[in-house]
């Protein structure tokens, strides 16, 4: 069990990187202009509430690239309100999965920084000042991910793999949820087989009931549908809405696709 809780907080995943300009607009309405290094990151949104659950604040993200360093993430800057689905789309390498992943606090960005606002919490937690234990603990009470490869466990039957995140916790009630989540997506049947024996469709409902297994606060995605054809894709996309409604959780997609934009409350795009 330590190594199939090891694999589950597995932190690869592949680095987005390419060429950039520095972002130069200036802020409007009062807000800090969402940015990426090549150009600049809008949003649909005009105003912010006071009640803010995720605020990124002026973060930048670099990776070795031959013999030098280049930023993939540079100055982005925006704020996520309570209970808002919120999509971060663009193209295939400006940068999602490195903006998503810092977010989730599986990396740590060069500069800046990204506050968590918990529901019982008298303030906001910085990701960046958490050391290694405590953002271990931290994602594993408040954060749901969903990867685009899946990410089950191979050795695993999709019931071990979809109660893997409450393998430390003692609140039974919440086995016996997954496990009714796990029948009413389908997969009841499926539920004694390995990820090798479902279709790509079954393994990211597997992944996804995984994710919310442990009722996060936060649920992230992504690329969810990236391995999937448009049937999945839209069913994938519904569930991680009737998730994101069912739990109240703070929903963070990122994807290329057109096809969550019905679902989404809050856009950013990266260009």
């Amino acid at each position: 069990m330590a190594n199939d809780l090891a694999y589950f907080d597995d932190t690869s995943h592949d680095l987005e990187l390419y060429r950039y300009r520095r972002p130069h607009q200036a802020s409007t309405n009062g807000l800090s202009q969402d940015s990426s290094p090549s150009g600049k990151a809008t949003t649909r949104d005009a105003t912010f509430s006071r009640s803010v659950v995720i605020h990124v604040q002026g973060v930048s993200k670099k990776f070795p690239d031959g013999k030098g360093e280049r930023w993939v993430i540079e100055d982005v800057s925006f704020k996520v309100e309570p209970h808002q689905a919120t999509v971060i789309r663009g193209p295939s390498g400006v940068g999602k999965t490195t903006l998503l992943n810092l977010i989730a606090g599986l990396i740590h960005p060069d500069k800046g920084e990204i506050e968590l606002n918990l529901k019982d919490s008298s303030g906001p937690t910085s990701l960046n000042r958490l050391n290694a234990r405590e953002l271990l603990r931290f994602r594993r009470d408040h954060i749901g991910f969903v990867y685009q490869f899946f990410n089950l466990v191979p050795t695993l039957t999709v019931q071990e793999n979809v109660l893997l995140p409450l393998a430390l916790t003692k609140r039974e009630h919440l086995r016996e949820q997954a496990i009714d989540r796990l029948h009413k997506l389908g997969l009841k049947s499926h539920k004694n087989a390995f990820p090798a024996q479902l279709s790509g469709g079954e393994q990211q409902r597997a992944a996804i009931a995984r994710a919310v297994a442990h009722e996060p606060q936060f649920l992230f995605a992504d690329e969810p549908t990236g391995n999937l054809d448009a049937e999945n894709s839209a069913a994938v996309f519904k569930l991680l809405w009737d998730e994101h409604e069912r739990l109240g959780t703070n929903l963070v997609v990122a994807t290329h696709s057109d096809d969550i934009g019905t679902y989404a409350t809050r856009t950013i795009q990266l260009t």
